[in-house]
């Protein structure tokens, strides 16, 4: 699969959008990792807590606000992914722009909104 994202930022909470967010990618057969604070299985996909298990990542759709997005900037960058989805309260002008200067393409948009239309590969 091309575009194998990273959710970062992954809750076992079935309310947060991140955990919808891992349920409708894996529906729409996207293979997926999960990075999140507590280790743990939403469905069939385990929340990994180290970032030096993930590879080949195409985009990183953040569930992550603003303020606790600086200390991920640097393991996104080494992630290199092709685009980062900045999903709504997550979004973030510095940090838009250290991707961009990085060749790391910015998606505004609502991962759930982008999957249920067809817009997200």
């Amino acid at each position: 699969q091309m575009c194998k994202t990273l959710v970062l930022g992954a809750s076992l909470k079935t309310n947060r959008y991140s955990n919808m967010a891992v349920h409708r990618l894996r529906a729409h057969n996207i293979k997926i990792e999960a990075f999140g604070l507590k280790k743990g299985n939403i469905g069939d996909t385990q929340i990994k807590t180290n970032f030096g298990e993930f590879q080949n990542i195409h985009t990183v759709t953040l569930y992550v606000g603003p303020s606790r997005q600086p200390e991920y900037y640097g393991e996104i960058l080494q992630l290199n992914p092709k685009r980062v989805v900045f999903n709504p309260g997550t979004e973030n002008p510095d940090f838009y722009k250290i991707l961009r200067d990085n060749d790391i393409e910015v998606e505004v948009a609502c991962t759930l909104v982008l999957l249920a239309t067809d817009q997200y590969i």
